[in-house]
């Protein structure tokens, strides 16, 4: 087909329908006088056979490239099919221009860190938070402390004790004289050898430093014995003059003292006398504190250093409230 053919055709064809068709490939010397079976099927060869020595040689055509008509397909309607074949590669080369010509996407943006005072700042405002958190809590706790503690108090016969005793100088007492005053309260005998001097001591020390606050209230410390036959009023005074100036001595009759005694569940016992007649008392050796309304608040064992007793007595008085 020639170009005039081609200009001249009846059929509308597109540059897809014309097909360059690529020269064979040269057979391998070995073929000699056999075609390629792809040149064969297409007729752009003749088919020869082997020359021999008497058969004249055949020249093969000299090759030309040919045009292949591929003829189009037409649909219902008259419609040829396959006719946007070529805009196929048209469109997606439109579809990877814009996508190259999209700006491209920015990484997203780091934030500076905080500088080092406002790092600082914020760590400071979250420690402080929590130690106020903390304290709050530690309060809070120690309230609900007290407050069962009173509630356990209120029901025992103890915060309603009473007792009528005479002091080192002979006049009467009773727990009512004390009523408005903190008072710390000691049961014990003048002919104990250690555990009585020990707490004496740790009570008066603990005394000189509430007394050393003017904020707080005045504090008495008592000592009741509970050995009468043998700590009267003048025993009273030479013995604790050795201690806080204001301690003061109570005794009374054997009746009276174990009334007392009995009031505050104090157990005491003589013990059996020796040669020269002296005998050792087994008793309690728990201090109480009782409040301005003569009710018990606390009481402490010997385990308690003088140190802790000061702190305890000062937060009772910090929140002191009346149970009645």
């Amino acid at each position: 087909m020639t170009l005039h053919d081609l200009h001249s055709c009846p059929v509308p064809m597109t540059p897809d329908d014309l097909v360059t068709p690529i020269p064979p490939p040269p057979c391998h010397p070995v073929q000699q006088g056999a075609l390629c079976g792809s040149a064969r099927r297409q007729g752009a060869l003749p088919r020869v056979t082997p020359a021999s020595a008497d058969a004249p040689s055949v020249q093969a055509p000299p090759r030309e490239f040919r045009f292949r008509v591929r003829p189009a397909a037409s649909g219902a309607g008259g419609e040829r099919l396959g006719g946007d074949r070529g805009q196929s590669p048209a469109m997606l080369r439109s579809l990877f221009s814009f996508l190259r010509r999209r700006p491209p996407v920015p990484p997203p943006r780091r934030q500076a860190p905080l500088p080092l005072w406002q790092r600082a700042l914020v760590a400071g405002g979250a420690a402080g938070a929590a130690a106020g958190a903390w304290l709050w809590l530690r309060q809070r706790r120690e309230q609900e402390r007290q407050r069962r503690r009173r509630e356990a108090l209120r029901g025992l016969a103890l915060t309603h004790a009473d007792f009528r005793l005479r002091d080192q100088t002979g006049a009467p007492r009773a727990k009512s004289d004390f009523r408005g005053q903190w008072v710390l309260l000691y049961f014990g005998f003048t002919h104990c050898p250690d555990v009585c001097p020990a707490a004496l001591e740790r009570m008066g020390r603990a005394a000189a430093a509430l007394e050393r606050d003017p904020a707080l209230p005045p504090l008495q410390p008592l000592f009741v014995t509970v050995d009468p036959e043998r700590d009267d009023e003048a025993a009273l005074r030479r013995y604790l003059r050795d201690f806080h100036p204001r301690l003061l001595g109570l005794t009374g009759s054997a009746e009276d003292v174990r009334a007392a005694a009995a009031a505050f569940r104090v157990y005491a016992s003589a013990g059996p006398r020796d040669a020269d007649g002296d005998y050792i008392v087994d008793h309690s050796v728990l201090i109480y504190l009782l409040g301005p309304d003569g009710l018990l608040l606390d009481c402490y064992g010997s385990g308690k250093s003088a140190e802790e007793l000061e702190r305890s007595v000062r937060e009772h008085m910090r929140t002191y409230q009346p149970l009645e």
